[in-house]
């Protein structure tokens, strides 16, 4: 079966820091380009950040920038996105997807062949 998943998700305190994984499963990931999206309870989805295959391009919604970072790890199958300075607002289910490129409409979320489950992200004190 071909699957995503998420985890590393929980509940942090603003300003902590958490990382979350999206490892595949029954395919590699090597030739994918990785997404991560979020969204909250009645928000729409939200484009997090987009890294290539190669790890060598990366991008961000501007939301993010500074305190986010994406990366990957293809020997491990897995691509993590490193949360950093929380705040409340960052709160949401976040997915992690599979295209064959960061397109430059990456952060619409379409088009993407695979999806994960999700992992709940709570920043609150």
């Amino acid at each position: 079966q071909l699957q995503l998943v998420e985890s590393g998700g929980g509940l942090v305190q603003p300003g902590g820091s958490l990382r979350l994984s999206c490892a595949a499963s029954g395919f590699t990931l090597d030739y994918y380009a990785i997404g991560w999206f979020r969204q909250a309870p009645g928000k729409e989805r939200e484009g997090v950040s987009c890294i290539s295959t190669s790890g060598g391009s990366t991008n961000y919604a501007d939301s993010v920038k500074g305190r986010f970072t994406i990366s990957r790890d293809n020997a491990k199958n897995t691509v993590y996105l490193q949360m950093n300075s929380l705040k409340p607002e960052d709160t949401a289910v976040y997915y992690c997807a599979a295209d064959s490129y960061c397109l430059a409409n990456w952060g619409m979320g379409e088009g993407y062949d695979y999806w994960g489950q999700g992992t709940q992200v709570t920043v609150s004190s």
